[in-house]
């Protein structure tokens, strides 16, 4: 399935509100995201994890294939009027400059990447003890929710799509960093709900690889209008409350040369 995050750009900026801010004040538990640190987030998309370490006095360098994503970043950093340096150019190879940062982050993301590829980007770019971050924020398929009646929907629309039944834990990823050299693996969880109405949950549906970011224009009319008279029928409350997974990964590159 041809995915192209550049289509929906718009409705990602809008409708995708990115992690929590406890994800980030969990992260500084671990020392991740202190004032004065150099960070680079790759597949930054709009930005939602760099905005959050650049409010917390961090330099970041934001790092994503799409000038179109680049572009909505920086329009909503103009907005908030905060800086973060966005770059076209991919998680394995960024171009920049190697053992210059403090922490490597990748949000929602890690997914679409060659993993052990960025994971050797990662351990190229951190100085000695820096951490590297993966993250992601899952809405949950429980039985009777709002995210499986969409998802039934998503596959009917798009059968190619294999991004329905997940449970928002990534153990996979541990194996990934731990292969490129880093140590001190830690992992966390935990559920949140998360408020939406039903134009910001249609938006944040549009937003997603099944749906505008893969299906042609036609097909994406008539998902959205379907969409909207499954939730007007059978999730008439609104705002929505969602049931959301945050999961994250931390580790640590070696405290010694290459």
């Amino acid at each position: 399935m041809a995915v192209d995050f550049g289509k929906t750009a718009d409705d990602y900026a809008r409708h995708r509100a990115g992690f929590p801010r406890s994800l980030f004040e969990r992260l500084a538990t671990f020392g991740v995201g202190q004032a004065g640190q150099e960070v680079v987030d790759v597949g930054t998309g709009t930005g939602t994890v760099a905005r959050n370490f650049a409010l917390r006095g961090c330099r970041v360098v934001g790092i994503d294939p799409s000038i179109e994503m680049i572009e909505q970043g920086r329009q909503l950093n103009a907005e908030a009027g905060m800086q973060v340096d966005y770059r076209v150019g991919a998680a394995e190879a960024t171009g920049l400059a190697g053992r210059a940062y403090d922490v490597f982050s990748a949000g929602q993301c890690w997914h679409w990447f060659d993993r052990p590829s960025a994971a050797a980007e990662a351990r190229r770019l951190l100085r000695p003890g820096a951490a590297i971050v993966i993250c992601h924020f899952d809405w949950l398929p429980l039985p009777g929710s709002v995210p499986e009646a969409t998802e039934s929907l998503v596959l009917r629309h798009n059968p190619e799509w294999g991004g329905a039944g997940g449970y928002g834990m990534y153990p996979l990823w541990a194996a990934d960093v731990s292969g490129a050299g880093f140590t001190g693996i830690e992992t966390f969880s935990y559920d949140v709900e998360v408020l939406y109405s039903h134009e910001a949950w249609r938006g944040r549906i549009r937003a997603s690889a099944g749906v505008a970011a893969s299906l042609p224009a036609e097909a994406l009319e008539s998902f959205d209008n379907e969409h909207a008279a499954m939730l007007a029928g059978q999730f008439p409350d609104d705002p929505l409350r969602v049931p959301h997974r945050v999961w994250a990964l931390v580790a640590w590159a070696p405290e010694r040369n290459w």
